[in-house]
């Protein structure tokens, strides 16, 4: 047995470790920082151009570790193919992809918020509408042919 015990952090029921109740983890505090930047800087730029937008998008997924980055560069790929329309841009630090500056869908890498799997998701302006209930976003684990056919057909009723 050893002489010196470790502490251990003891944190309130019903929490996360680094995260307080009714509180954000350092993760979310930092996405939040990045969107406040980006609106900022949108404000200073004034109308946001594609070029720029695609530019700032290349630039966040050269950022990410592996895997996230190869998925997020074949997910631009599969965006920028199937729905020409959509304007990349950042949106709070991850890849989206936007229709008339609102955002359709967009891809959050697994290590920015330490989670076990990727996330492509789509926001309310997206037309996936499909009865009384439908899936807004899908967990990533690898990007088959099969998961990429999907996500191009997704993507195409999305702005249909």
């Amino acid at each position: 047995m050893r002489s010196e015990k470790t502490a251990r952090k003891s944190y309130p029921a019903g929490t996360q470790a680094g995260r307080i109740s009714g509180g954000f983890s350092a993760e979310e505090r930092a996405a939040m920082k990045e969107r406040a930047q980006e609106l900022k800087a949108q404000s200073r730029r004034g109308a946001r151009s594609k070029k720029d937008g695609e530019s700032e998008v290349l630039e966040k997924i050269a950022e990410m570790p592996e895997p996230d980055r190869q998925m997020a560069l074949r997910i631009h790929e599969i965006v920028k193919a199937g729905a020409p329309a959509l304007s990349p841009r950042t949106w709070y630090g991850m890849p989206a992809y936007a229709l008339d500056d609102k955002v359709v869908c967009f891809f959050q890498g697994a290590a920015k918020f330490k989670a076990r799997y990727a996330t492509f998701g789509f926001n309310d302006v997206a037309h996936l509408d499909e009865g009384d209930m439908w899936p807004t976003s899908f967990a990533l684990k690898e990007l088959t042919p099969a998961v990429e056919e999907r996500i191009a057909a997704l993507v195409r009723r999305a702005v249909s």
